[in-house]
């Protein structure tokens, strides 16, 4: 049962750091094009298997695709993505540039980021809700004593305690991210 919530509870926290890689502030990181699919010989493959993706500087990112023929079918799939980039295809590959955030857009991305943080509180809560119930369950039975139910609510408890505090760590992170 104790590992059922602490599973829960690190998938959540995991959930929530892939939603806030997603959340785009002025840097250029190359997993912010890991969603995109490529056209590439009828098959749908992401960016970074049709091609190398680096860091150019801190608002370009540099694809240089391994079949040069495949440039195309990037740049549109990079656009079709609607990320609120431009892209910029030369001889040496395509170069992804970010804009500058705005002050409205940096507010925007740290209400979305403070929606993510509650979405992740409240999937904590169910989890925990739920063992309580388990366990309420379990001395009802007579399988477990009410010591031993009041100690196993306390660890659950101090797991659900721990992992709110993970999340609050990652939403600072992605606040001082946003603010710049």
């Amino acid at each position: 049962m104790d590992t059922d919530i602490k599973k829960k509870l690190q998938e959540t926290k995991e959930w929530l750091q892939k939603e806030y890689s997603g959340i785009r502030t002025g840097q250029a990181s190359p997993s912010l094009l890991d969603a995109i699919k490529v056209d590439n010989y009828g098959s749908m493959t992401p960016i970074n298997q049709v091609g190398s993706v680096g860091i150019e500087d801190a608002r370009t990112l540099k694809i240089s695709p391994w079949d040069v023929t495949s440039a195309p079918a990037i740049e549109q799939a990079i656009r079709d993505a609607d990320l609120g980039v431009s892209v910029v295809t030369d001889s040496a590959g395509l170069r992804v540039i970010f804009p500058e955030l705005t002050v409205e857009r940096r507010e925007q991305l740290l209400k979305l980021a403070k929606s993510k943080l509650e979405d992740a509180r409240i999937t904590i809560r169910a989890a925990r809700d739920e063992q309580m119930k388990l366990i309420e369950k379990s001395e009802k039975d007579g399988d477990i004593s009410e010591d031993e139910k009041f100690g196993k609510k306390q660890s659950i408890q101090e797991d659900v305690d721990e992992s709110n505090k993970g999340l609050d760590v990652l939403f600072d992170q992605k606040e001082l991210e946003l603010k710049g």
